[in-house]
């Protein structure tokens, strides 16, 4: 235990690291568990159920935290020159000059790394005193989670989670089973199917047998596969293999299933959920790391800066210096120029230490902390349907909101709501759905329109929206082929149903298109109201109806179809089937062709709408065919070899010569705004590819409803090979195509910096004028994201408009987001809201969590967490850009002001022998940085913004600065501290020039060494507070107050440290009584601070306008756009939904898993039936002022022109969005 604590010591580790062996543990290589037996589990020292990610506690805090801080260079470097300062022979200091801001800067970080840990030992708490039932001495017990132990047996209820990994024992269900929803550990909602092993399931709830039993599993040791489990259970002298469907890992949610209890085999650390986590990798901006090399350049120069000086003096010392020995009352002469170069240099580093600004680290942090407060605090991201803000789960990331360059974003609950609409069908014929006006037009459907009345029917779901009458007036007048329809939507299917209360229907679907499909049957009068092994009940226009079911005809991925063999109460023979229509249509009887095309043009009208379809179909069987093909079933249902062919054979036989009935179609809904963020985002330039888990075809269905898939791209390339060659071969085509076989480039450019890889491979991507979508596979992305084919894969992904891998594994997904990160040196940025984008999410450079319907895993993963998909755009073009703008303005000012304050000493040395002399006053290098300067600087930090947020929204290319880090690189950093080295050098010569014959005005001479250190402060403070000034772009009262406050105190503390009384008090540290008051006094030296100011600040403010005026940036042009408009007022954009036309036949639309129709013919999964579903419910239940332009630039007139176009027509049809209207192009108007 003593390792383990030691290792959670280490810093950067949020806690103990699940993932790996606790340091001197030996490695198990197979896990011992006895049951109801805690003296013989607790031998092996098994982790508890105990969960623990905060990093300290009351007593490791400070030492831990200060370890953690000395560990960063800049304080480490600050608390040596601390030590320094210490030392009399070379320190001119103070030795507070320096301990002053240290100490503040560690406190305040201390501060925030408190609150965060305070957080997460309130997370903790609240997981670890869940409570459960515990089977102790017999007794069943309430306990917290985190005491559980390996071998205790818990009993679990209807909707609990489960506390840990378990050995399903026993069940409410027959045969043991039970049902759980696995949404924390793979992202899907619908039901999986577990089963305990008959021996432990006769148990049952019987409190005393559970409590006798005392079997003993052995099985592998604690790892993160969630699909596997190998071990074997010894109880009364028998072994019982064990497998995953007999386990249920902590996280998942016990449905459907009254109680079930259960043996712990793994608990908290060492659960699947948990070695599943991995390690939380730390992650940093590209500014920080810019950041520390450029506080390693400065350091490097500080130390030139000393060699420098220290070179200089003893220089001087042997001219000079030698010829003063005499006069000094030294005892004995026991120093040396060399030795006084030596003392010099690190005097000179001292005095210079500011140049590496011990105050930036932690302006950054609160900068980031209040950049999430806005976040967190933005009503426009706030989804009040559920309640759930915007939250920012990291204040270390902000800035690089303002840089990302690809968004990988999962599919399902992320631009979709995972929830599956019944739109429209077509039924012999004739499509149902549309809604026409009285002219016989088609209206489109609103939250307004009305909705069909279903009152006819007392079992409906009152969830369930239909806006067509028609379609209810057709089964009410009982056409057959109607009725036929929802009939078989009734029967095929293998969903489950409940009935709590009289009436209250609850469908237990393994897909949500079958619950959509089943659900709208029921709400037409065909409702599914119980079955069993043998039979389907119906309840039909208000009848009983019983089917006797004689066979499932099984889905899976091959046949993409399922079919029902039914006898309906007349006696009939009747097959259901329902499946992708391609593979359906094949197997028509020929009489069906001219409806088959007449239901083609439907199919294609609905995939035209990005509707998932489905092709329905019955037959007439004759009983001695059916007879003889039963026979037929029965004997490959029990062979031993080629089952599951000999199977589909028969199932293929069988499914001939149907007659065609219609189609379906169903929405899986696309969250509100998607399309319009998409592609807002796209002209920001970020590229967008969508990595899901659902297979091709739903996948593209999506990519057309989001219009990241279009009929008018030149080609969209499917890559399925199977093996490493064939997919090659597919992309090698894909990219000279693309490209042209002259054309292969992309291969190399790791060692480019940002600038030249966006000058060629980059530049070329853009020049290609076709749209090109790729769509890839999960088996072949297998091959593709090898060594060798790696590259390739990036280059065509990279040339296409659209990218969109499918079937992919949470493992695939980090694989794709590591791959760019690797070869584009980008900032990437993941989005999800399962448990299956965890991975995705860790890995990219910034992740985002949806808090949707699967569960809060990926929300917790997070580093900002929302509500819906279309606040991404907020997040990134308005937040993300202003946080990056300010952030770079920051850095650039902080830097420029440090070197002007502090490179004044390093004139001053070659004018004062280079004798360390400092020429301001100690207090004044103490306060410049954390009182004088600080708030102003931070102020305009938190608020500044180069244009408004309406703007950013408008105009999406005002993100590109942040993609091509131009507004703060090297380049900028040797700008700003140029800037500093030359406004120091004015600041120390321009006084330093007149007062070599300024007088006062009483002719005295005014030349001593604290006026000119007063004369060059106040210069100083002026000359950065005028300079802020110039840099800010909107102003606030907090700005101004900030400013003009600095001013105030600066002047304040000045004549306070130069007056009578402090000096009466602090003699020894305020011996410069009046100096202020008798130098701010003449006028000499407020010409020479006026001289010194305008000097320093008139050259930039020229260059700046030149510079806007001849070479304007977008930001400029859009900021005078703005200025122009102001008065205007803001106006909102009216974005809406273009319907898109197509001619794409839709792809089949089925999710459940293949065995499901063999576990219901079973049995095994069948409830004793209740009394309430053999009677009907007799009684329905209860519903329920304008101003003008000054700017006469014609190119603003033709914007704003432009823009009200833009905003009354809404957005823009996807041909009109390259020629978005952008500041680049208004010149050549």
């Amino acid at each position: 235990m003593a390792l383990r604590w030691l290792w959670m010591l280490v810093p950067g580790r949020g806690g103990w690291n699940p993932c790996s062996k606790s340091p001197g543990q030996a490695l198990e290589e197979e896990r011992h568990v006895r049951a109801n037996d805690r003296d013989y589990n607790e031998r092996f020292n098994y982790a508890d159920n105990r969960i623990k990610t905060a990093k300290y506690n009351v007593f490791t805090f400070l030492p831990i935290n200060l370890f953690e801080q000395f560990q960063r260079f800049a304080n480490a470097y600050f608390l040596v020159l601390l030590i320094l300062q210490l030392i009399p022979e070379i320190s001119s200091l103070s030795w507070f000059t320096t301990i002053v801001p240290l100490v503040l800067v560690l406190a305040i970080t201390a501060v925030k790394d408190a609150t965060d840990d305070y957080f997460r030992h309130k997370s903790d708490q609240q997981v670890n005193t869940r409570q459960s039932q515990v089977l102790i001495k017999g007794k069943l017990q309430n306990e917290k989670w985190m005491n559980v132990r390996v071998g205790d047996i818990i009993k679990l209820e209807n909707n609990q989670f489960v506390a840990a990994d378990l050995l399903l024992l026993s069940s409410s269900e027959p045969y043991g089973l039970c049902y759980i929803e696995t949404a924390e550990l793979d992202g899907e909602t619908n039901l999986k199917v577990r089963q305990a092993l008959t021996v432990t399931s006769d148990l049952g709830d019987d409190v005393e047998k559970l409590a006798d039993f005392n079997g003993e599993v052995i099985c592998e040791p604690p790892n993160n596969k969630l699909d596997k489990f190998t071990g074997t259970l010894y109880w009364k002298d028998n072994k019982y293999p064990l497998d995953n469907e007999k386990m249920l890992l902590r996280g998942c949610v016990l449905r459907n299933t009254e109680w079930c209890f259960g043996l712990v085999i793994f608990a908290g650390l060492q659960t699947k959920l948990m070695q599943n986590c991995g390690r939380t990798k730390f992650k940093r901006t590209s500014i920080d790391k810019l950041m520390n090399t450029l506080v390693l350049w400065i350091f490097g120069f500080l130390i030139c800066m000393g060699i420098i000086l220290a070179i200089g003096n003893t220089i001087w010392e042997q001219k000079v210096g030698s010829s003063f020995w005499e006069y000094l009352q030294w005892k004995e002469l026991s120093i040396n120029a060399v030795f006084s170069g030596f003392l010099t240099f690190w005097s000179y580093i001292i005095i210079l230490n500011t140049v590496v600004p011990i105050s930036l680290y932690v302006s950054v942090e609160v900068l980031r902390l209040g950049h999430s407060y806005f976040i967190n605090w933005d009503r426009r991201m706030y989804y009040s349907p559920k309640d759930t803000p915007a939250e920012a789960r990291t204040t270390t990331l902000n800035e690089e909101l303002g840089q990302v360059e690809f968004i990988f974003s999962d599919k399902t609950g992320t631009l979709t709501q995972n929830i599956m609409v019944f739109n429209k069908c077509s039924i012999n014929g004739k499509t149902y759905g549309d809604v026409y006006d009285e002219f016989g037009h088609k209206v489109d459907i609103t939250e307004k329109t009305p909705c069909v009345d279903f009152s006819f029917n007392p079992l409906m779901d009152r969830k369930f929206r239909f806006h067509d009458s028609s379609l209810v007036e057709a089964i009410k007048l009982e056409e057959p082929l109607v009725q036929e329809f929802f009939r078989l939507l009734a029967l095929c299917h293998t969903i489950m149903p409940e009935e709590r209360n009289e009436g209250e229907l609850v469908y237990q679907a393994q897909s949500p298109d079958e619950g959509a499909l089943v659900t709208a049957a029921r709400n037409f009068g065909f409702v599914f109201r119980s079955r069993t092994p043998e039979t389907i009940t119906l309840y039909e226009m208000g009848q009983a109806v019983t089917y006797q079911l004689l066979a499932i005809l099984d889905f899976n991925n091959v046949r993409k179809r399922m079919s029902v063999i039914v006898r309906n109460p007349k006696g009939q023979l009747k097959l259901y089937s329902k499946g992708a229509d391609t593979v359906l249509f094949d197997r028509l009887d020929p009489s069906n062709e001219e409806l088959m095309s007449t239901t083609s043009e439907h199919l294609n009208e609905f995939a035209g709408e990005g509707l998932r379809t489905l092709a329905l179909a019955y037959k007439d069987l004759d009983e001695d065919v059916f007879d003889e093909w039963m026979k037929k079933l029965l004997f490959a249902s029990t062979a031993l070899e080629n089952r599951e062919e000999k199977l589909g054979a028969l199932y293929e036989e069988i499914e001939q010569g149907m007659l065609l009935l219609g189609a379906t179609a169903i929405e899986d809904k696309l969250q509100e705004g998607v399309p319009e963020t998409i592609a807002c985002l796209t002209l920001a330039n970020i590229k967008i590819w969508v990595l899901t888990g659902d297979k091709l075809e739903t996948a593209m269905n999506i990519g057309y409803s989001c219009n990241m898939l279009r009929d008018d791209m030149n080609k969209v390339f499917i890559i399925s090979g199977h093996t490493t060659l064939e997919v090659q071969q597919e992309l090698r085509t894909a990219k000279e195509i693309i490209t042209g076989p002259s054309k292969d480039k992309f291969s190399s450019g790791l060692d480019m910096d940002k600038t030249e890889l966006y000058s060629s491979d980059s530049v070329f991507e853009e020049t290609i004028i076709a749209e090109y979508a790729l769509i890839i596979n999960g088996h072949s992305l297998a091959h593709a994201l090898e060594a060798d084919l790696e590259q390739i894969l990036v280059d065509v992904a990279c040339l296409c408009k659209t990218v969109i891998c499918c079937r992919v594994t949470p493992l695939q997904k980090a694989l794709v987001v590591e791959l760019i990160k690797r070869h584009k040196r980008a900032v990437t940025l993941a989005i999800g809201d399962g448990a299956n984008d965890v991975s995705m999410i860790n890995t990219a450079h910034i992740g985002v969590g949806i808090s949707g319907q699967e569960g809060m895993q990926a929300v917790l993963a997070s580093d900002y967490s929302f509500a819906q998909f279309r606040y991404l755009q907020r997040l990134l073009l308005v937040h993300g850009r202003w946080s990056y703008h300010r952030m770079c303005n920051f850095l650039c000012y902080f830097f420029y002001k440090n070197f002007a304050f502090t490179l004044v000493h390093f004139w001053y040395g070659f004018l004062c022998g280079f004798s360390a002399q400092t020429v301001y006053d100690q207090w004044f290098i103490t306060l410049f940085n954390i009182v004088y300067t600080s708030l102003p600087v931070l102020a305009m930090g938190l608020f500044d913004q180069d244009v408004n947020e309406q703007y950013s929204l408008h105009y999406p290319n005002l993100y590109r600065p942040g993609q091509l880090n131009q507004l703060f690189n090297k380049r900028k950093f040797f700008t700003c501290t140029l800037q500093g080295v030359c406004t120091s050098f004015i600041l120390f010569f321009i006084p330093y020039g007149a007062f070599m014959s300024a007088v006062r005005d009483d002719g005295a001479h005014i030349s001593d060494q604290q006026a000119f250190a007063v004369t060059i402060s106040t210069s100083l403070v002026i000359v950065v507070s005028v300079q802020i000034g110039l840099d800010t772009n909107y102003w606030t009262a907090v700005n101004h107050f900030f400013i003009w406050g600095s001013l105030a105190v600066y002047f304040a503390i000045l004549f306070a440290m130069h007056s009578d009384g402090i000096f009466t008090i602090f003699p020894n540290q305020f011996p410069f009584i009046g100096t202020a008051r008798n130098t701010l006094n003449q006028k000499i030296v407020w010409l020479v601070i006026l001289l010194t100011t305008v000097v320093c600040i008139m050259p930039m403010v020229a260059v700046r306008f030149i510079k806007a005026d001849l070479y304007p940036t977008q930001t400029d042009k859009v900021r005078l756009l703005q200025q122009a408009t102001r008065r205007q007022g803001p106006q909102e954009q009216n974005f809406r939904r273009v319907r898109r036309t197509s001619s794409r036949r839709s792809a089949y639309a089925f999710s459940h898993q293949q065995g499901y129709g063999e576990l219901i013919t079973s049995g095994k999964n069948m409830k004793v039936p209740t009394s309430s579903t053999s009677t009907y419910p007799l009684s329905s239940p209860t519903r329920g002022p304008a101003g003008t332009s000054s700017v006469n630039n014609s190119w603003v007139n033709d914007t704003s022109r432009d823009q009200t176009e833009t905003y009354n027509t809404g957005f823009r049809r996807e041909s009109d969005q390259n020629q978005e209207v952008t500041v680049e192009d208004l010149e050549a108007r």
